[in-house]
């Protein structure tokens, strides 16, 4: 019945990923997208032109040493005389010799020559053994001797005595007689991990995605997969629908750049053909920061067709339950891929068994028992670490996240992915932004629920956030952050009074009609000083218009409120003077109060409104409050 619930749980995952994609298509793009688009495919494009600069050097002479030797004549000619000298020991020392020099000489991995007539495979240290077509390994051998190449490259492991089985690229050339025949195969190798560390030096220092994929679309060189997995490149990234136009592109000289979608996230390809390889070199880039920097929000995801959903499962399930076995293999098998990945990206990660509310392995144990929690259930423990570590008004929502049964609620929905931003510290001061990701899994060994977690600083990502919700003149939030900020506020903290203030100076077209708009920036620049001189640091102060703005403060009593504006009213009255230029300011002020007038920004922005409006009719310089049809004193 469970392992049922996480096929189903799986397809409904999948359809919630499609429909998100779907909807995250729709999202407009903001100004400056096309900037970040332009950097991000620049750097694709000289990531590329780079990694087949240094894989042209690297394999150049491996294909022409291969070449060259193939066309030797006194390999031909021993060749020819093996079944003469097949029992000498000499001839084989000739041969071992011959190869031993190509070997130290170029300071190749490996050297070798196949015979055709005998099937004897010789290497650097002499007969190494005979080819035998039924076994796999021997495939890339007869694959050549087959097709129509000169010469082939495929990655295997190296079987010479003494080579210890290391994953090795080898170069394999025919060696033809005069009559066109082929009598042997000869080539080099040279180590796979040579061809990883550029992959992975480029992509560290670039923060790209490299791989080499033949002419099927198979992974021949990453820093995840080996050649020996047999992984599709276009199957795993879900690229099918470019993978002719991506495998038929032959133009070594130029790249083929495109944008492509994955997951919901879009994301940059770069390949060019490496023919010293005769692979592709497929450099990828996704936009996943700059969506992140881009969007402040996304949209709800609808499920409007669960009852068809939910027959369809039913149905699949019904039919699957013969390949429940299998199914579930292919589950594990992800699931230990995915562990792997993660563990080798991040050192504090950390697996809980949910079901029965415990730690999991000696790293969690340690953590807990560093923070003074050892022995504790996992839950006692999320009230340790928020106590000790998390700021205050972060606490509620990281253990609510957390708990064992919103984490089993959540998983059972269909949810296996958990994330929070927080403001963390390790010594007690010093916040700083972190964000946890959960993912949520069945382990198969305990039937338990589990769920891993790992950290990552995100303090320079909350800064790019922040100064783009500052308006650069007056430091003030921008609208759309003001209204987010207001918004929030208003939700979170229910049981408070606020005071909704809207400004507008008065006359300030006569300022910038007179006077010129560096001036009337200037005015605006003081206006918002004397303003931020009478407010808390908790409160928030934004920007609406030109020259309007807005504060939401609280206030403990209507009177002490009614003096503060009072006296902030009068220390915005006054004598702007620069240069040769002097204007006299002062402002009008509307009040609506929070929740007597509303609870929402709109609501309170529209009395205040309506108040600052009846401070105009009044003669202005002055503040008015909303009151149900009337208004307080000027």
């Amino acid at each position: 019945m469970k392992k049922n619930r996480l096929v189903k749980t799986n397809i409904l995952i999948g359809l919630v990923l499609l429909t998100g994609f779907a909807l995250t298509a729709c999202l407009a793009y903001q100004a400056n997208y096309q900037t970040s688009l332009n950097n991000i495919e620049q750097v694709s494009s000289l990531s590329s032109e780079g990694i087949q600069y240094q894989l042209t050097s690297m394999l150049t002479r491996p294909v022409n040493t291969s070449l060259a030797m193939a066309h030797d004549s006194f390999l031909k000619e021993h060749l020819a005389k093996e079944n003469e000298q097949i029992t000498d020991q000499s001839y084989i020392d000739a041969l071992r010799t011959y190869l031993y020099a190509y070997k130290e000489k170029y300071k190749f991995d490996s050297v070798f020559l196949v015979s055709c007539k005998s099937g004897r495979y010789y290497s650097y240290n002499g007969l190494d053994r005979i080819l035998d077509k039924k076994n796999r390994e021997n495939a890339w051998y007869y694959d050549l001797l087959y097709s129509k190449d000169e010469y082939s490259l495929h990655v295997d492991n190296d079987e010479v005595d003494g080579a210890g089985n290391e994953i090795t690229v080898f170069v394999n050339c025919r060696i033809m007689d005069e009559a066109h025949n082929t009598i042997g195969v000869v080539g080099v190798g040279i180590r796979l991990k040579n061809l990883r560390e550029l992959l992975a030096a480029y992509e560290k220092k670039y923060n790209i995605k490299a791989y080499l994929v033949d002419d099927t679309g198979n992974i021949q060189v990453s820093t995840v997969n080996s050649a020996q997995e047999q992984v599709n490149w276009f199957a795993k990234y879900k690229q099918q629908e470019n993978q002719e136009e991506i495998l038929h592109w032959k133009q070594d000289q130029k790249n083929l750049e495109l944008w492509t979608k994955q997951d919901g996230e879009k994301s940059y390809l770069v390949t060019r053909y490496v023919p010293e390889l005769s692979w592709h070199l497929i450099v990828q880039q996704n936009t996943e920061t700059v969506l992140q920097q881009m969007y402040a929000q996304l949209l709800h995801i609808a499920l409007m067709m669960l009852a068809v959903i939910l027959i369809v499962l039913a149905i699949i399930t019904f039919v699957i339950r013969s390949f429940n076995r299998q199914i579930t293999s292919l589950i594990e098998e992800k699931q230990a891929i995915f562990r792997k990945a993660t563990e080798e990206l991040y050192d504090n990660i950390y697996e809980l068994n949910i079901t029965k509310n415990s730690y999991v392995g000696e790293r969690t144990a340690n953590y807990f028992e560093s923070l003074g929690a050892k022995g504790l259930p996992y839950d006692e423990v999320l009230t340790v670490i928020a106590q000790k570590q998390i700021k205050e008004e972060f606490r509620d929502g990281y253990v609510s996240l957390f708990t064992p049964e919103h984490v089993i609620q959540e998983y059972e929905a269909g949810n296996n992915h958990l994330q929070y931003d927080f403001m963390i510290s390790e010594e007690g001061s010093d916040y700083f932004w972190m964000r946890i990701d959960a993912y949520i899994f069945l382990s198969t060994e305990d039937n338990c629920i589990h769920m891993f977690t790992y950290r990552k600083n995100i303090n320079a990502e909350k800064n790019r956030e922040r100064l783009a919700a500052i308006d650069d003149m007056t430091g003030f939030y921008t609208r759309k952050a003001c209204v987010e900020a207001i918004s929030i506020r208003l939700e979170q903290r229910t049981e408070e009074v606020y005071a909704f203030l809207l400004f507008d100076i008065d006359n300030f077209k006569q300022a910038n009609d007179q006077f010129g708009h560096a001036f009337g920036d200037y005015c605006i620049t003081e206006f918002t000083k004397a303003i931020r001189t009478h407010f808390r640091k908790g409160d928030i102060l934004g920007r609406v218009g030109g020259d309007e703005f807005v504060v939401l403060c609280k206030y403990k009593t209507y009177e002490q409120l009614m003096n503060r504006v009072h006296v902030l009213s009068q220390d915005l009255v006054m004598q702007c003077e620069r240069k040769q230029a002097s204007w006299h300011m002062s402002a009008s002020i509307g009040i609506a109060l929070s929740p007597k007038h509303g609870s929402d920004f709109e609501t309170l922005y529209e009395c205040a409104d309506k108040a600052l409006y009846e401070t105009k009719v009044k003669g202005k310089n002055g503040f008015c409050v909303y009151h149900s049809g009337h208004f307080g004193e000027k």
